[in-house]
């Protein structure tokens, strides 16, 4: 146990993106006692974008650079990644990232395709991988596949990559929510799920054989299905406050699950990380360098992904 070990830590993102604004806003709406919360940022980003009411901890991340709202730049980037490496390093209970920009941190010298990655870095174990979920309310979304090209992904989707990313998926269902068996649907990848090969053949060679050895494990999963048909029956029953027909729905990429869920849910959807010692949520959308300074940033997402963590 350490000082930070109840603790959400939260990290406020890009300082010229929105992800301080956010953060300020969504803390002094829900009103959290401050032996909750450490913030992990820089006084002079947070003076900017607004004021806290509540006395939290601050962790200070070093920023000499001026706050330039909209800016990308690798300064800006560098704290970004600092910031998450301590919130890594402080070990709490819960993490909770406002957005950065991929970009910035590249032009540091960080490269990696997001957030998830770094914290895999940093807090990844014997074999430990992070895994993404988007979640709203009963609708959660896995991706087998983030932040890749289009035009790669049947290359990495192979028996053993989807049994490795479901095995991951059920153990956070049976050891964070108490599920004990859990039901998964999972998207095929092709239109109609490959039409028995017309369409393609990825199903029949790939997912299947995958499906099979995970229902010899006792995983309650689905043969591959129409993503267009399964998504519509989920939107459908979260439009009409319905139980989800599957605990989870398995998205092939990036695009495939997010757009159903972010379309129906819109700022109520957070981005999860699974997999790790510790949760990070985070909300759903990026830095909004266009409306930066402007004070006009929506934080019901991040006002989400905080009510997320079990404070």
């Amino acid at each position: 146990m350490n000082k930070y070990s109840n603790k959400i830590a939260i990290t406020t993102g890009d300082p010229n993106g929105i992800g301080a604004e956010v953060t300020i806003k969504a803390l002094n709406l829900l009103n959290l006692p401050a032996k909750d919360i450490v913030i992990i940022s820089n006084s002079k980003v947070l003076n900017t974008y607004g004021r806290l009411e509540n006395d939290y901890e601050l962790i200070e991340v070093e920023y000499p650079e001026k706050v330039v709202p909209g800016e990308v730049s690798a300064s800006a980037g560098g704290f970004a990644f600092k910031a998450l490496e301590k919130a890594c390093e402080i070990k709490p209970k819960f993490i909770v990232t406002a957005p950065t920009s991929k970009e910035a941190m590249n032009l540091a010298g960080f490269n990696y395709s997001g957030q998830t990655e770094v914290l895999e870095h940093f807090l990844a174990h014997d074999g430990q991988k992070a895994e993404m979920l988007f979640v709203s309310k009963d609708f959660r979304v896995l991706l087998l596949t983030r932040h890749v090209a289009l035009k790669q992904v049947s290359d990495i989707l192979t028996k053993e990559f989807i049994i490795e990313k479901t095995e991951r998926l059920r153990s956070y269902f049976q050891n964070k929510l108490y599920i004990k068996k859990p039901s998964f649907a999972l998207c095929g990848l092709n239109p109609h799920a490959g039409e028995n090969g017309i369409i393609g053949c990825e199903e029949e060679h790939l997912i299947l054989p995958a499906v099979e050895a995970l229902r010899k494990r006792g995983i309650n999963i689905t043969n591959p299905l129409p993503a267009d048909a399964l998504f519509a029956g989920a939107v459908q029953n979260y439009l009409n406050n319905k139980k989800m027909s599957y605990d989870c729905y398995i998205a092939c990429y990036h695009d495939q699950g997010l757009i159903p869920i972010k379309a129906v849910a819109g700022s109520k959807t957070v981005n999860m990380t699974i997999g790790l010692d510790i949760i990070r949520t985070s909300p759903s959308h990026g830095t909004a360098f266009d409306i930066a300074g402007k004070n006009i940033a929506n934080p019901e997402s991040m006002i989400e992904a905080i009510k997320y963590c079990e404070y």
